[in-house]
Parts: C-alpha cells; sequence; structure tokens
C-alpha cells in the first residue's frame, strides 16, 4: 500500500491516556492484539460502525512511513485493507488530532486538514 497517512478513532478518556503516553489500545485492539487504523476513505464506515452516536471523539492523524514494520496492511470488512499496528500507540507517532468535526455532507473532517498539531501532556 502505499497510503501516507492513517486515522485513530479515539474517546477523549484513551486520548489522554495517549498524551500521558500509555496508550495500549481500546478493548478491541487489545483483543485483537493490533490497534486498529483506517484510511480516510474508510474512516466515516469506521465512525458508523463502531461508534454511531458517540459524542467528544478525536481523530488522531498518524504518518505510516514511520510505523515500518509495525504496520501491516490485513484484510478486514468486506476483503478491504486496513491499516494494522501492531505496537504501541505514542503521541509522537501523532502528526495532527482534532475533535471529530463533519462536513456539510456528514463526512469527518480530517485533523491534518484542521491542522491542530499533536503535542505531548505537559510535565505535572
Amino acid at each position: 500500500m502505499t497510503r501516507q497517512t492513517a486515522y485513530k478513532i479515539l474517546t477523549q478518556a484513551q486520548f489522554d491516556s495517549l498524551r500521558d503516553g500509555n496508550f495500549t489500545g481500546a478493548l478491541v485492539d487489545i483483543e485483537d492484539g493490533y490497534i486498529h487504523l483506517s484510511t480516510a476513505e474508510q474512516l466515516d464506515e469506521t465512525l458508523e460502525k463502531h461508534f454511531f452516536g458517540q459524542d467528544g471523539l478525536v481523530i488522531a492523524a498518524i504518518p505510516l512511513a514511520p510505523l515500518e514494520n509495525a504496520l501491516k496492511w490485513e484484510a478486514s470488512r468486506n476483503g478491504q485493507l486496513f491499516p494494522h499496528l501492531y505496537s504501541q500507540l505514542i503521541i509522537d507517532m501523532v502528526s495532527a488530532h482534532a475533535i471529530l468535526q463533519r462536513d456539510g455532507n456528514g463526512r469527518a473532517l480530517l485533523p491534518d486538514r484542521l491542522t491542530q498539531p499533536a503535542a505531548p501532556a505537559q510535565q505535572k
């Protein structure tokens, strides 16, 4: 695959965990043994199928090139190839993030187009 960016949908609590540096995945990620990601084209279907009716979701943009061997493209829904991350997701892997917003057609707006770069949590 030649895609450059994938996306992870997170609850606010999961995103806070990611910012604190200890996000090992959502329950489904832990059960499956990898972190589920989606391409831009797969994002709306993923939102509809797994996050319908949930508010306060965060979408994180993750550049794929640095992930190297930790990323595998595997068949899932309807035989589509999905990016799966076989490592922990850390905040330094996230290039941008944003609270889920939708355009006039109801499609999710991508965080890297909203230009909200990720930043590590402040030291306490």
